[in-house]
């Protein structure tokens, strides 16, 4: 009472509204940041990418004999936007697909000009890939890079361009008032380095501020709707996606694709279960059907009554069938709600491997040699080991489910807001002859150039996680066709791309090979040109910016050490100026593999030991001079590379040359630093940036010799979606168990089944319903495809259902739903079931 009568509230109320608001407006001036909890708008997107599951080559390990034959689990684009409500906004859009892809970018940003003006531009959308080497080739522009696939291959990029313009659209859909927070933590078992002997070449001084040879920090963003509560997470961790083998055939997202399935079904099922409170917990990797299938059947011999009144059936027309997935991606979806969506991007992951248990002889089983990771002199018999060795599936599964479960920790965990404003820099550069100031002792500096792009020797030796780039072996021109003017290596036989290209390849001259030193050249691709770009020159750089956030966009795969000098020379910069709003307390991550592919960037350190991205070798393979050739330029060049064992032969021998994969000379890193920091700088003084020469757009100069479908048939009598091999008659199978059905199918070029499925799980609900339960987006349902012979117009489909713990007993069937094309060229859809079985 006596509070009221000397302090009336009501009365004092609008100068104390006055003085508070002239408060934060000087603070806001004084700090360059906005303060709201809700100065955003966040919005989110997904769609399906999965390209051609049959007949193209895999893009990554450069393995010719690694063509894609069904599917592990589908690749998604994620994207995520964030935006001031009446300012900027910047777009960032994660790929599970090796890398982004120059021609891929001009494209989408077309599209999205067309729909959107000036909205979304190259600016301020980026385009990272998560490196998966588990996904169809032939999307990129440049010759180097297709070479394995056959030339370009039209339904691997049309189904990105398309997806990644559809998750882009979602996201700005779903735009709604938002907060975005930030956490970070550390990992400690998804990587090691797989170079270790070229990081040692680092000075000792900068690698005891340190801990790990490795960045062990994984970064994570969660969006928080308003309205809806959390909608997404995106994070960033550098690790390889290459815990699935030069081997595998099946389409895969790779451990961290599946990451972000384990976390976004994780996420749903707990939503269903209305279990999110204060956090989520997590026991165990997720299973999407096991909160949506009730727990009804206990009676085994009901069981088996049920299943014996379903048998397999003859193949059947199917019509809408993309629905069916759909249902299974929808079970425990709330209606109007967002679609949570989550993604694991990539970042300095160069020398990163996710076969944690270490390299080893697969001839004696003892550790690769150190240095030169070879056995006996031979680096094909060094190969890096993931932690369910030797079956790689477990170890993506158990890479994978590492990383979700230390984004779950970070999720549950994030409190710092992101605060300010949203901004973006981006640039092309010219690095083919860019000019590079480095300081030098004594205060002085020296002008260095770049140098056009090239590949050395060691790039044909690959690295532990897969030996081999382009498949060089040993072997003669009797066998295969790599055919320089002077010698023959082994890639492939009969590839006719290949054919056409070969005779196209350029010597180096004197000032290349000096600006390249001393990494000795194999291929020249910067300066060939025909019959279009090997190589780019252009490459775009991109920063954008999220309040006290900041994503570099490389387009390249940066090695550890040259991650950390990248990132702390930017944050130097944005520090260093206070009109830029930034303080101690910034966020820098780094994405690699973003709006295109240039390879590898090492530190100059590490260019002068040479491994793979650094240029180890050790080539098991054999030059064999045509009689008749006078290139004697090459010949000498080669000669300075190799030891010469016979007039006629020359032959490797435990190469140690550095920057093979590194394209543009021992300065890239240099200038990548240069030229960023002039994007930081523009960033924080609020000013524009050169735009910077175009990269060319050459999708009317591509060719391809990938043959296409020409007709599908089964055998006399039997019809598409016909059973090959069933089930056992009233079989019952245990949790753990594998399932096997083997259908006679036709092509997956003739539908990728986008947004939907070849492969279905059903669950038998009461006597007649069956309820969709696993899809080919599930990790414990594989789709394999496979024919007779290359040009059989034959085929079959094997469906394997490894059964989850989770699984509720009950009566199971297996479906498959696929495309056939007559000799007329007409598409139609067929269907076909299994047998019933049971499952106790």
């Amino acid at each position: 009472m006596e509070f009221s009568s000397c302090f009336n509230l009501s009365r004092w109320r609008p100068w104390v509204t006055i003085w508070l608001w002239i408060a934060l407006v000087v603070l806001q001036q004084h700090t360059g940041v906005v303060i709201s909890d809700s100065n955003y708008l966040i919005g989110l997107g997904s769609y399906d990418i999965t390209g051609p599951a049959a007949d193209v080559n895999m893009m990554g390990y450069a393995n010719t004999e690694q063509i894609a034959s069904g599917i592990h689990f589908r690749l998604r684009a994620r994207t995520f936007i964030v935006a001031e409500p009446e300012g900027n906004r910047v777009v960032f859009v994660n790929l599970d697909a090796c890398m982004a892809s120059q021609l891929v970018t001009i494209k989408v940003m077309e599209r999205l000009k067309a729909r959107y003006g000036d909205l979304y531009t190259e600016k301020n959308v980026a385009i990272s890939g998560i490196h998966t080497h588990a996904g169809p080739g032939g999307y990129l522009q440049y010759v180097v890079y297709i070479v394995t696939s056959l030339g370009f291959v039209r339904q691997s990029f049309d189904v990105l361009v398309d997806g990644i313009e559809k998750s882009i659209i979602e996201a700005h859909q779903n735009l709604r008032p938002g907060s975005v927070s930030v956490s970070k933590g550390e990992l400690l078992d998804a990587g090691v380095n797989r170079s270790p002997s070229a990081y040692l070449n680092n000075p000792a001084a900068e690698r005891r501020k340190y801990k790990y040879d490795v960045d062990k920090e994984m970064t994570l963003l969660k969006f928080v709707d308003h309205e809806w509560g959390p909608v997404g997470s995106f994070n960033w961790f550098a690790t390889h996606g290459t815990s699935m083998s030069r081997t595998n055939s099946l389409i895969s997202g790779d451990n961290k694709g599946a990451a972000a399935r384990f976390m976004e079904d994780w996420f749903e099922q707990n939503s269903i279960r209305n279990a999110y409170t204060d956090g989520f917990g997590v026991d165990e990797v997720p299973r999407r059907v096991s909160s949506i299938i009730p727990d009804l059947h206990k009676n085994h011999h009901h069981l088996l009554e049920l299943a014996a009144s379903f048998q397999s059936h003859t193949g059947g027309p199917a019509a809408n069938i993309r629905s069916v997935a759909r249902r299974v991606r929808g079970a425990l979806r709330q209606a109007n709600k967002p679609v949570f969506v989550s993604a694991f991007c990539q970042s300095n992951c160069g020398d990163v491997s996710p076969n944690v248990l270490g390299a080893f002889c697969i001839d004696t089983g003892l550790p690769c040699d150190f240095n030169h990771s070879t056995c006996g002199g031979k680096n094909e018999l060094c190969y890096g080991r993931g932690p369910g060795y030797p079956d790689e599936f477990e170890s993506t599964r158990i890479i994978g489910e590492r990383q979700f479960r230390k984004a779950v920790e970070l999720f549950n965990k994030a409190s710092e807001q992101l605060i300010g404003k949203v901004d973006y820099r981006h640039a092309f550069v010219d690095f083919s002859q860019l000019e590079v100031t480095l300081p030098k002792q004594g205060g002085v500096y020296e002008v260095v150039k770049t140098c056009p792009a090239s590949m050395g020797f060691g790039f044909a030796a690959g690295t532990t996680d897969g030996p081999g780039a382009f498949d060089f072996k040993q072997g003669d021109d009797k066998d295969c066709m790599f055919v320089w003017s002077l010698f023959t290596l082994v890639l492939c036989q009969g590839n006719p791309f290949w054919k056409l290209v070969r005779n196209l390849l350029k010597t180096p001259d004197q000032k290349q090979i000096d600006c390249q030193h001393p990494k000795p050249i194999l291929l020249d691709t910067g300066e060939m040109k025909l019959p279009y770009d090997w190589a780019p020159s252009i490459l775009p750089i991109q920063m954008l910016r999220i309040g006290q956030l900041v994503i570099l966009g490389v387009p390249g795969e940066f090695t550890t050490m040259a991650g950390r000098r990248l990132r702390d020379a930017v944050k130097t910069v944005l520090t260093s100026d206070s009109r830029g709003g930034f303080t101690s307390n910034i966020h820098v991550v780094l994405a690699g593999l973003t709006n295109t592919y240039s390879q590898y960037v090492t530190t100059s350190e590490e260019y002068e030991v040479q491994r793979y991205e650094i240029n180890h070798v050790d080539i098991p393979v054999k030059i064999i001079l045509h009689p008749g050739t006078h290139d004697t330029a090459r010949f000498t060049y080669l000669r300075s590379c190799v030891f010469a064992n016979h007039d006629r032969l020359l032959g490797f021998s435990k190469f140690s040359l550095l920057g093979a994969s590194t394209l543009y000379g021992p300065h890239t890193l240099s200038a990548y630093i240069q030229e960023f920091k002039k994007l930081a700088t523009a960033l924080i003084h609020g000013k524009p940036v050169e735009e910077g020469p175009q990269p060319p757009d050459l999708l009317d100069k591509q060719i391809s010799f990938l043959t296409p479908v020409v007709v599908d048939a089964t055998p006399f009598g039997l019809t598409f979606g016909d059973v090959s091999s069933d089930v056992p008659q009233n079989s019952t199978f245990k949790r753990g168990d594998l399932v096997t059905v083997t259908f006679w199918s036709a092509c997956p070029r003739n539908d990728l089944m986008t947004e939907g499925t070849f492969a279905l799980v059903e669950f038998l609900n009461g006597k007649d319903t069956w309820v969709p339960a696993y899809d080919d987006d599930d990790f414990c349902l594989l789709f394999k495809w496979s024919r007779p012979s290359r040009f059989s117009t034959r085929s079959q489909a094997t469906i394997e259902w490894r059964i989850p713990q989770s699984t509720p007993p009950g009566v199971y069937r297996i479906r498959h739903f696929g495309s056939s094309k007559s000799l007329i060229g007409s598409i139609r859809h067929f269907a076909g079931s299994s047998s019933a079985f049971v499952v106790a």
